[in-house]
């Protein structure tokens, strides 16, 4: 477990979420559509996982620079304005190079450029590397999450080609004078779990589900409650939860351990499925969008997967105002 401290380096620097934006293909595949090929149905695909559509289509770099730009334009930024491109994905296009090479080409990026492969909590622990570079002094970066899991997945095997979706999701960061908006956060990994869900080079995922689901609420719920012991808050503070969109049952059984209701948790699962690293900033957004968050409240980030890697964040939504971006450089 990992929290922020006030070193000489940050001693008046923080950082904030400034713009946000979402991309999602055209292409949508409905439980009936699923129906129609595997041995499967509507009402249990929902009954098991929540979801009901998930959306195909795209490379990972076009929907990453379409969320990309969405999130600049809401901003008030154009690409030059950046410092550096994190984007946090296991479905790059290319082994080489980095897809996020392609995604700075296309959006006129200035500074560095890297992919982050942390699967479904890529989006967290890219969040965590982008506080820590405005820290030491970067002013703005760009963060994605960008998925193309339907090239992953084995459109025969129903266990997983029900599960999985394309989607991006990219926020703004900026650095301000004001208190740092990363109250706490907890990264952890354990390698020896990888045998759970993996999928080779070429090849198409293999997931053991039930070990998978179990180990998940393990580990969203200690994850989550180690961020908020670290800030210094309890889950009735906890204005809303933005956990990976992987299956409605896990979200409900950590929520019902951690204590936090369902009408404080972010969700887009019915109608994405579960698009990784992708995943929680697409249900931050649409939060967002819907004005489920207003200055001053906590959001709880809580990520899971591959690895098995877990990832968990505590933020207090920033004010966005005239300090904004006006860090030292």
């Amino acid at each position: 477990m990992s929290t922020p401290t006030n070193g000489p380096a940050r001693a008046h620097r923080g950082a904030a979420i400034t713009g946000w934006g979402t991309a999602l293909p055209e292409h949508v595949v409905t439980n009936a559509d699923l129906e129609a090929r595997l041995d499967t149905t509507d009402e249990w695909i929902t009954g098991r996982t929540g979801i009901k559509e998930r959306r195909h289509g795209g490379t990972t770099a076009s929907l990453a620079i379409e969320a990309g730009r969405v999130a600049l334009d809401a901003a008030g930024l154009t690409g030059a304005d950046i410092d550096y491109l994190l984007l946090a994905t296991c479905s790059p296009d290319y082994q080489i190079p980095s897809t996020a090479s392609e995604v700075e080409a296309a959006l006129g990026l200035g500074g560095g450029a890297s992919d982050l492969n942390a699967a479904c909590s890529g989006f967290v622990y890219g969040l965590v590397q982008a506080h820590g570079l405005i820290a030491m002094g970067l002013p703005r970066i760009l963060l994605i999450g960008a998925e193309t899991m339907s090239r992953l997945t084995d459109p025969d095997d129903r266990n997983t080609a029900i599960l999985f979706g394309d989607g991006a999701g990219a926020v703004v960061i900026e650095a301000t004078d004001g208190d740092d908006s990363l109250l706490s956060f907890d990264l952890g990994s354990d390698g020896t779990l990888r045998p759970l869900l993996d999928a080779p080079i070429g090849g198409y995922m293999q997931m053991n589900g039930k070990e998978v689901f179990r180990r998940a609420v393990s580990v969203m719920v200690s994850s989550a409650s180690n961020s908020m012991a670290s800030a210094g808050v309890t889950a009735d503070d906890i204005t809303l939860l933005v956990p990976h969109q992987a299956n409605i049952r896990i979200i409900d059984a950590a929520c019902q351990r951690l204590g936090i209701s369902a009408d404080r948790v972010a969700s887009v699962l019915h109608a994405t499925g579960n698009t990784s690293s992708a995943s929680i900033p697409l249900a931050l957004v649409d939060a967002l969008d819907r004005g489920r968050v207003r200055a001053g409240d906590l959001v709880l980030l809580v990520g899971f997967g591959a690895g098995m890697s877990w990832a968990s964040a505590v933020l207090r939504w920033p004010e966005v105002g005239p300090d904004i971006g006006e860090g030292a450089p």
